[in-house]
């Protein structure tokens, strides 16, 4: 488990209550560490340990809208609501405190994508959309990267593949872009 997420888990222990009671003594692991990948880029600047735990706190707020939480057991759908809309505010939050107001901007574009996703049934344009999210939030968003956000709008059949490329593009990972 990234330290990101622990970093999550500490903050909803310190503030107590009933998510802090929520939480599960075995979290899950594995899965991307889109925070960490964010925290990784130039953008980050000084602040990559807040700029890690706001990513991996939206991204567990997404997680467990969707009901698969790692840091909760899962199960009780109001609490997973409530939980999540916790965890995006928490993350959002943080971002904006600190002044990036980029980051706030590319969260937004990847919930939303991520909803028109679910909507759809297309858990690899999802994916995809947290990738760049990440990368936007950590290089910044190349003419690519916009022209893909662009065909993910869309709903272009091939965004899945356009974003991940352009992201991919975008830090230089030119040997997984397809």
């Amino acid at each position: 488990m990234s330290e990101a997420l622990l970093a999550v888990a500490d903050e909803l222990r310190d503030e107590g209550g009933l998510l802090a009671a929520a939480l599960s003594a075995e979290p899950a692991t594995g899965g991307a560490a889109w925070g960490e990948l964010a925290a990784s880029g130039p953008r980050a600047g000084a602040g990559p340990q807040a700029t890690a735990l706001s990513v991996e706190a939206v991204r567990e707020g997404y997680l467990l809208h969707r009901g698969c939480p790692r840091l909760f057991e899962p199960g009780d759908r109001d609490l997973e609501l409530i939980a999540g809309d916790r965890l995006y505010a928490l993350g959002l939050a943080g971002l904006a405190a600190a002044g990036d107001l980029e980051a706030v901007a590319e969260l937004a574009e990847v919930i939303a994508c991520c909803a028109h996703a679910a909507a759809a049934g297309d858990e690899e344009l999802a994916e995809a959309a947290w990738e760049a999210g990440a990368t936007g939030i950590g290089w910044g968003r190349s003419p690519a990267l916009r022209q893909a956000w662009e065909q993910a709008r869309s709903g272009e059949p091939a965004a899945a593949a356009a974003l991940r490329d352009a992201a991919r593009q975008e830090r230089g990972d030119l040997a997984q872009a397809r």
